[in-house]
């Protein structure tokens, strides 16, 4: 497309003229007219399709030679540029035609989106005009869909231009690779329309900076197939680095990039796609990383899924305190050791933050049940949304502290009684510190006055109350844990395996092996 840029103020023309990169936004811009009537003469020789002109100019107005231009040329985008603020100008140049308006003050960025604007008008325009390119331009989408999305074998686009035939590239006596590109881009706005505009400049400046590449929208981003390159080794993601950089100062925006593994035949385009959807995927562990290459991570194994249990009875002690400054820092905590373990992936990541929302709702009904109020209240589970890894640790954070404002705002102590208290305490607890001592200490009575409290409200001694605490928890991770049942008596508070058997089948009626065997989906392993 022509852009010709009028104004009789040589500073202004040939500034305009060097300050943006035109070509790169797929534009060719003529050589700036000086007046009205020298545009007028050139007008139908050179066709432009987006005319930039100032309003004031010696002899014909900017206003004048809009009028007769789009008389000449039906369909010309015509954008005013003006030093003067005055609205009326604006209204006289929208009633005779005018695409858009523009103060000379206007930053280069405002400039190219604007340009880009018209461009897109243009062409949505030129599409609408012809049914068959429209047509065309849809089956080629589909396509591409069918050919990168979908990994339908055999669906490269028949245009040699972006796929061409593997056979007739071997013939040239060595293999040609092509790789694919995951790219996300912001930065012009929250609204839609403006996210939309910007994939679309992206889309265009990818085309133009790549040769022979293929490039549809998918799922609010940009995939690109690159064109053919006769070298894998020249694939690898650093090689778009510096064409990121392009693309972002000319835009003004910011971009991440994600590359899949090259690939030498073009029906395994889908799985470069595939791979450049798992490589993009690490910005969530990663959200400074602007560029990720996927075989920079293919050999991780994946980190730690589960939280241990020092860090769930921490997790249990912070909701119980009701200190939102501390859960805060608990959550933020977790998910920068996460991250800065070599072998993490987003899967192991999102798997060990899903368990802290699950603890969360563990200690809940524990806490709840231990008070007499259990099924006193439903919570959601956490329903992770597909976000940045920096935001997913927030989303944590917010949903955690649901449940603690659920727990002291509904159902938490408000007048309980010390021994509720207490109860609620022992839940969070480490099996080990479950001492009378410390508890006492906890609910704020010496320790003999609350033993008498709790002989008197529960028909039990608190020691009965602590074994029988124990023995759930040691149920619980029987039912679940692979552990040794010696380390499962540790992990409740006993040092002697053999005492800590006798008391479970004391309790249960069977032996903890017995209990895990007959467990509904428990692990069969013996001590």
């Amino acid at each position: 497309m022509n852009v010709l840029i009028v104004d009789d103020e040589v500073i202004i023309r040939t500034g305009l003229a060097s300050v943006i990169s035109w070509s790169e936004l797929g534009l060719n811009l003529l050589q700036p007219a000086a007046s009205a009537e020298e545009a007028l003469e050139r007008l139908e020789v050179e066709r432009p399709d987006i005319l930039i002109t100032d309003i004031r100019m010696n002899g014909k107005t900017g206003l004048e030679l809009a009028e007769e231009a789009v008389r000449r040329l039906p369909g010309l985008e015509v954008i005013i540029l003006s030093g003067y603020g005055d609205f009326a100008y604006a209204q006289q140049a929208i009633r005779q035609g005018v695409s858009d308006y523009l103060l000379k003050t206007s930053k280069p960025e405002e400039i190219i989106r604007t340009v880009l604007q018209a461009k897109q008008r243009l062409v949505e325009r030129r599409a609408e005009d012809s049914r068959a390119h429209r047509q065309a331009r849809e089956e080629r989408q589909r396509q591409l869909y069918k050919w990168v999305i979908e990994g339908e074998a055999g669906a490269a686009p028949a245009d040699p231009k972006h796929a061409g035939s593997s056979q007739d590239l071997k013939n040239f006596g060595h293999p040609w690779y092509r790789q694919v590109l995951i790219l996300s881009a912001g930065g012009w706005g929250q609204e839609e329309e403006a996210d939309s505009l910007l994939r679309f400049a992206v889309q265009n400046m990818l085309e133009d900076l790549l040769p022979g590449a293929a490039v549809l929208i998918h799922q609010r981003r940009i995939v690109c197939v690159t064109g053919p390159e006769p070298s894998a080794v020249h694939s690898s993601g650093q090689r778009f680095k510096g064409m990121l950089e392009r693309i972002e100062n000319l835009l003004n925006c910011q971009l991440r990039l994600a590359a899949g593994v090259p690939v030498e035949d073009p029906d395994q385009v889908h799985q470069s796609y595939v791979t450049a959807q798992a490589a993009f995927a690490y910005h969530d562990l990663l959200p400074g990383a602007k560029l990720l290459d996927y075989q920079a991570f293919a050999d991780r194994k994946g980190g730690k899924t589960v939280i241990t249990q020092e860090e769930e009875n921490e997790l249990g002690s912070i909701l119980l305190e009701q200190d939102r400054m501390a859960l805060r820092a608990w959550t933020h905590r977790l998910a920068d050791e996460l991250t800065a373990d070599p072998e993490c992936t987003p899967e192991s990541y999102q798997a060990c933050l899903q368990s802290a929302a699950v603890a969360a709702h563990r200690w809940l009904e524990r806490t709840l049940r231990a008070l007499g109020k259990e099924g006193a209240a439903r919570f959601a589970p956490w329903l992770q949304q597909h976000i940045g890894g920096a935001k997913l640790k927030d989303e944590l954070f917010r949903h955690l502290h649901a449940v603690m404002s659920l727990y002291h705002g509904q159902l938490g102590e408000g007048q309980a009684s010390h021994v509720q208290r207490a109860k609620a305490y022992m839940e969070s607890c480490p099996a080990e510190e479950l001492s009378l001592q410390q508890v006492a200490a906890y609910v704020h009575l010496h320790p003999s006055h609350l033993s008498e409290l709790f002989k008197k409200e529960t028909g039990s001694t608190f020691g009965d109350y602590v074994t029988a605490l124990r023995m759930r928890r040691a149920m619980e991770l029987l039912a679940v844990s692979p552990a040794k049942v010696s380390e499962i008596a540790g992990l409740t508070g006993y040092e002697d395996v053999k005492y800590f058997s006798r008391l479970f089948k004391k309790h249960t009626g069977k032996t903890p092996s017995e209990f895990r065997e007959e467990a509904p989906g428990g692990t069969i392993r013996q001590a």
